[in-house]
């Protein structure tokens, strides 16, 4: 196989804080102009309060002048007699200035905007930085929940409980929801006892005592940790503090037991949901069963489940249709993947992406390049943008199909499209190249997952260690099960 070029294409474009900046300086220049031109004082002067007769020219001219001030009126005379004298081009100047700045804060303040996003988190606080250092600049609570919240997605629980320090010792009062944000980001990265840490601190707090959000983004830690022993426990307190579990906490406690395998747990959690009048299962409850049961390739419990909440009032959504289609195509079950299709056009639900990537996906594990390759060209042809997801498809379905040249093309083209690259994505290249028997092009696609700073997981080190075995070098496995141990033994970074 000819060596796989990857486009990892990256543009970099001019920063908006600077376009803007320029944008906010020619404005206002464009303005200093304008107010100079307009701000010209013409004083049209009164005749004297006494004539005096004269046979000059001008005397009689000015006579004949008419008044454009009453008098006691004329601007420049007070009420005493003083003449007035009003800087006004000094009040103009302060006045532009502080307009200035007010369209410079709020041009810098928008750019923030932007960088949260697009989930920049490092420009976002360079930025907000910048703003804090202005006297006129007072961040408001909407503002760091945000930068909260991208600093926790982006996983920087450290740089996000730094930021909360600096809040509070600004003086910008806490909230629950503050804290449960910063928790959030904590949890995020995995860091259980620290997440506690952050609840124990608000049970201190008369205005920050936790609620149910707080509660189930604790809870949602704990089972995706499958720290189970500490969801009872969770639960009790909640009793305790009279918080009643809302649908959205049980799902995520459902779904939890589902996917450990824990059915009793799961069974219990969901009978208590019917027999509840605060957390009814909802269309949410429904995807997480049928998505459970259609994973495991359990079909006919999967339908009899659909039953069930369909005659329990629940209608299905876009998702839910999405769930079945893919649990028909895992099992090849075509008939039923288009039945379930066709139903889709006739209620007028829109086949989404995922649709689209559930089918490609179903070709794609049998290799049938063919029916891949046109379930994307109509895909495209509706105007359905493609994800990662659907890359990823593609790249394995042409590596099953030995069509490694398709390959090749398929991540040039997700380049092209400026595709963003997960572990996802590289574990399909890298997937692609073993099974192609190309090691030096494996190892170099892994080389570039390394320094775009994208985290190899298990998946990606099976690969490369099956690929190593059939060709019997023992050392490159050695070094692998080295680096996967010193990345275990590392576990989650705050920064």
């Amino acid at each position: 196989m000819a060596s796989i070029s990857l486009s990892f294409s990256s543009s970099l474009l001019p920063s908006p804080l600077l376009q803007d900046k320029n944008k906010a300086t020619t404005a206002t220049k464009s303005r200093d102009h304008h107010g100079s031109l307009c701000g010209v004082v013409r004083c049209a002067f009164a005749s004297p309060a006494r004539r005096k007769t004269s046979s000059t020219p001008s005397s009689s001219s000015a006579v004949g002048k008419k008044r454009l001030w009453k008098q006691g009126e004329f601007p420049g005379i007070s009420s005493e007699g003083r003449s007035r004298k009003t800087p006004i081009k000094n009040i103009k100047k302060k006045l532009d200035r502080k307009n200035n700045a007010k369209a410079w804060a709020n041009t810098v303040a928008e750019a923030l905007s932007d960088l949260v996003l697009k989930k920049q988190w490092l420009q976002a606080l360079e930025v907000f930085e910048m703003l804090r250092e202005q006297p006129f600049y007072q961040p408001k609570e909407g503002t760091y929940m945000k930068l909260l919240v991208l600093l926790g997605k982006s996983g920087q629980p450290l740089r996000a409980h730094q930021l909360f320090d600096t809040m509070v010792e600004e003086g910008c009062e806490p909230t629950t929801e503050l804290y449960t944000a910063l928790l959030a980001s904590y949890c995020r990265s995995n860091l259980i006892d620290e997440a506690f840490s952050i609840l124990n601190q608000m049970k201190t707090l008369p205005r920050c005592q936790p609620d149910v959000f707080t509660y189930s983004t604790l809870l949602k830690a704990c089972v995706d940790a499958a720290r189970f022993e500490l969801v009872e426990s969770l639960y009790e307190e909640m009793d305790e503090r009279s918080i009643i579990p809302n649908t959205v906490t049980q799902n995520i406690v459902l779904s939890g037991y589902g996917k450990a395998g824990k059915f009793d747990q799961m069974e219990k959690v969901l009978s208590g949901m019917l027999e509840s009048t605060s957390s009814k299962p909802d269309v949410w409850t429904m995807n997480t069963i049928l998505s459970l049961f259609g994973n495991k390739g359990q079909i006919e419990i999967m339908e009899k489940w659909y039953e069930k909440f369909r005659n329990f009032g629940i209608e299905p959504e876009t998702r839910t249709f999405n769930i079945l289609i893919g649990a028909y195509g895992k099992k090849r079950m075509y008939d039923k993947m288009s039945s379930v299709m066709e139903y889709m056009r006739k209620l007028q639900f829109p086949w989404t992406t995922s649709t689209y990537n559930n089918v490609i996906e179903a070709f794609s594990d049998v290799g049938d390049a063919k029916n891949m390759e046109y379930t994307f060209d109509q895909m495209r042809a509706e105007g359905m943008k493609a994800d990662t997801k659907t890359f990823c498809c593609l790249i394995r379905g042409y590596a099953n199909a030995g069509l490694f040249h398709k390959v090749v093309s398929s991540v040039q083209l997700a380049g092209k499209f400026e595709i963003p690259e997960n572990t996802s994505f590289y574990n399909a290249v890298i997937s692609a190249c073993a099974k192609a028997e190309d090691l030096i092009e494996m190892e170099r696609v892994f080389n570039r997952m390394r320094d775009k700073h994208c985290q190899p997981d298990s998946t990606t080190y099976s690969i490369m260690v099956e690929a190593y075995k059939k060709e019997g070098m023992n050392d490159k496995i050695y070094d692998l099960e080295q680096e996967r141990q010193r990345m275990v033994a590392d576990g989650p970074k705050g920064d």
